[in-house]
């Protein structure tokens, strides 16, 4: 019964970290795609908000 619940908290703790480590590498997609987003942007038909946006992003790299 001892092991049994060893093995509950190592997997436990294994799948809580993982998570963890999923979580924290989710926002550079978002990043990379809105920066496709700018790049493709019209900046005849875009908006004020999304122009700022893409230029704080250019900035950044």
């Amino acid at each position: 019964m001892n092991k049994f619940f060893s093995i509950v908290i190592a997997s436990t703790l294994a799948t809580a970290s993982f998570g963890a480590f999923a979580a924290s590498h989710g926002g550079a997609m978002k990043d990379d795609k809105k920066m496709e987003e700018c790049k493709k942007m019209d900046e005849s038909k875009a908006d004020d908000k999304m122009k700022m946006e893409c230029k704080k992003m250019m900035e950044k790299k």
